[in-house]
């Protein structure tokens, strides 16, 4: 899972206006990057530069995102990433651990700018007998309250990722419902994804090295994904079962050492690089899974939807940008799609 694809809403807001010891000490840091920034256009590589504001362009003026100065300004970081983001889930189920923060609500995961804070909140939460996942991002969306800056890691992605990424937490700062992570998420990545497909297929063409440089693992991506979810699905069934907790405790795990063994068995029939041979090492639990659930929807909505409307990204944010707190946001995304 690439960090841009799992890029987080880590609001910290404004710290002097919220309580708390966390928030006071992620606001600090926060705002200290944010002291530090300097304009986009006061760094070496114009070129850089150049596509930054070009996607910025796109992403508002063309795709219809809400006009803003996020990524006008940079910060120099000596690292490859952000924030550590801690996750966590019931062992026996896919019950997620929920944050409640001012503002955003409930949230399914907590960001930290030392990933020694999270390693502190990682083994809390597994006293409290939870599966835990630490994570590192490369971004979050600040919803508004700060001008979200670029860091200078971003400076080597790819067209496409970079695309992706801004694109992705540009929704974010667009359509924001409370309670509705899920949605947000899902929305977000699918609109990130396809976002980015049509910048750089619109700048360099469908069949530009540019083009294949950004999404020639889109494919093996995808088929992981779906490994993944074959796996939440076989799991599913016993946490859904009879069985008392002991049992699917144990029966989990050998699901799960099974899973890591199908996987190398087939892996050369999914997967033409090496990209994912790492699977079978990681220590597979449900809070790593629970982040695919969050993140992908299982049942293809959004494509399928997309698709079915007219493959308009424009129109599809549109209306998104109508969806409100009550009700199911799916049926009224789908209902704003219907009437246009």
């Amino acid at each position: 899972m690439t960090n841009s694809r799992i890029a987080s809403i880590f609001l910290l807001a404004a710290s002097a206006l919220l309580s708390g010891c966390y928030t006071i000490r992620q606001g600090v840091t926060l705002l200290g990057y944010l002291n530090r920034a300097v304009p986009l256009e006061k760094t070496a590589d114009e070129e850089f530069v150049n596509l930054v504001n070009d996607i910025r362009s796109f992403a508002m003026e063309d795709l219809g995102l809400a006009m803003s100065k996020n990524y006008t300004r940079y910060v120099e970081l000596d690292r490859d990433y952000l924030a550590a983001v801690v996750s966590a889930s019931a062992k026996d189920s896919f019950h997620r651990h929920e944050w409640r923060f001012p503002i955003v609500g409930a949230m399914p995961y907590k960001g930290f700018f030392n990933i020694e804070d999270a390693r502190k909140e990682r083994a809390k939460l597994e006293k409290k007998d939870l599966d835990v996942w630490v994570r590192r991002v490369d971004a979050f969306s600040t919803l508004g309250w700060f001008k979200d800056p670029l860091y200078s890691y971003m400076s080597d992605y790819s067209v496409g990722r970079l695309a992706d990424l801004i694109i992705h937490e540009l929704v974010h700062a667009t359509v924001f419902i409370k309670g509705q992570v899920k949605f947000n998420e899902e929305l977000a990545e699918f609109v990130g994804s396809e976002g980015a497909r049509l910048y750089v297929e619109s700048r360099y063409g469908a069949d530009s090295e540019e083009y294949r440089q950004s999404f020639s693992s889109d494919s093996e991506y995808k088929n992981y994904v779906a490994f993944i979810q074959e796996l939440i699905a076989e799991l599913d069934v016993l946490y859904s079962s009879e069985a008392d907790r002991e049992t699917k405790l144990k029966e989990k795990e050998e699901i799960i050492s099974t899973a890591k063994e199908r996987f190398d068995a087939e892996y050369e029939t999914r997967f033409s690089s090496d990209g994912y041979r790492g699977f079978s090492s990681i220590p597979v639990n449900n809070a790593y899974l629970e982040l695919y659930r969050l993140y992908h929807a299982e049942d293809n909505y959004y494509p399928d939807l997309y698709e079915r409307s007219g493959k308009n990204l424009p129109a599809f944010i549109a209306a998104a940008k109508t969806i409100t707190k009550k009700g199911d946001p799916r049926s009224q995304l789908e209902k704003a799609l219907v009437k246009n």
